[in-house]
């Protein structure tokens, strides 16, 4: 589970401790590469030998996100509901974190 070091928090949250990332139904997946090729977090890597892609960093997935599964032609990617995220935010005042960070980038 290989991770990029700028994605190993999420508004202050550890994001080893957020269950948020693409689960790949392999037998509905025909190997179009569209989430491998359109993850701009390199969520993915592609087997060539099975045609199939592969979730390798799936810390890498930005909590919330579901790109990936909104442009496989083939529904194969699912993602946890998202009232998971949903409930994080109110846990975690994830709002009031937010409002300061976009304060500090004006």
């Amino acid at each position: 589970m290989d991770s990029d070091k700028k994605f190993t928090e999420w508004h202050g949250i550890r994001r080893k401790n957020i269950d948020w990332h693409p689960t790949i139904d392999e037998r509905k997946c025909v190997g179009c590469g569209m989430c491998a090729a359109g993850c701009g977090r390199k969520v993915y890597d592609f087997n060539f030998e099975k045609n199939k892609p592969i979730v390798a960093r799936p810390l890498n997935c930005m909590v919330g996100c579901t790109t990936c599964q909104v442009t496989c032609l083939a529904d194969a990617i699912s993602f946890p509901e998202k009232e998971y995220v949903r409930k994080l935010m109110r846990e975690n005042k994830i709002l009031a974190k937010v409002k300061k960070e976009l304060e500090i980038k004006e």
